[in-house]
């Protein structure tokens, strides 16, 4: 069997793939797939030209399904780019060829991590791996001008699964982001600043590029 494109479990490659995962992929991960791509692209201009690439599945996906209407208006309300959204089951290849895995709870990463794949070390909520990253300094990542975002990438996640064990959460809500489906405009958009908040250091400690003010 010839792995799929990507690192994952399947060695070395030019390129870093993040999943996120909820359970439709209707919600939670297509907010935070295109929340993710938009804080790159304000970083970086083009997130491929660093060579990351950002994806989302679900682990009751809706296979071919758009996003929600709410969903929509969440990202618009940030400026994040919306077109071209279809919803995806996820599969092993996704786990097989994602180099860091984002979830939206810890029952999603009991999911993935239950796929096998050597899936454990790069999966992580999303509140989690932002908890973990706050505790690296970014002193000792690559510095993505000498040796690219990707290094630097695979240096941050290798860096929080080591951490894992020493900087647990708070309480067991602390790395769960709830699910907004069927929810009003209202809940949608706090969801949103929630994972909007989230993400930003993951962001920055990924790329070495500070948001713009």
């Amino acid at each position: 069997m010839t792995a799929p494109e990507g690192r994952g479990i399947a060695g070395q490659s030019d390129t870093f793939r993040i999943l996120h995962v909820s359970t439709g992929n209707v919600c939670r991960s297509p907010i935070t797939e295109r929340l993710t791509r938009h804080a790159l692209v304000d970083r970086l201009g083009d997130p491929r030209q660093g060579g990351l690439i950002v994806e989302s599945a679900g682990t009751w996906g809706h296979e071919g399904a758009p996003m929600e209407a709410n969903a929509e208006i969440v990202l618009a309300d940030f400026g994040a780019d919306t077109t071209g959204f279809v919803g995806r089951e996820l599969l092993d290849e996704h786990v097989i060829r994602a180099d860091l895995v984002l979830t939206a709870t810890r029952d999603h990463r009991a999911q993935v991590i239950s796929m096998g794949h050597s899936a454990g070390l790069r999966t992580f909520t999303l509140k989690e791996f932002t908890r973990l990253v706050r505790a690296i300094d970014p002193a000792t990542l690559p510095d993505p001008r000498d040796e690219g975002v990707v290094e630097r990438a695979r240096a941050l996640v290798r860096a929080a699964a080591a951490l894992r064990g020493w900087l647990l959460a708070p309480t067991a809500e602390a790395d769960e982001v709830y699910d907004p489906y069927g929810a009003p405009i209202t809940f949608f958009r706090s969801i949103g600043d929630e994972i909007n908040q989230a993400l930003d250091p993951v962001v920055t400690a990924l790329t070495g590029v500070p948001a713009p003010p």
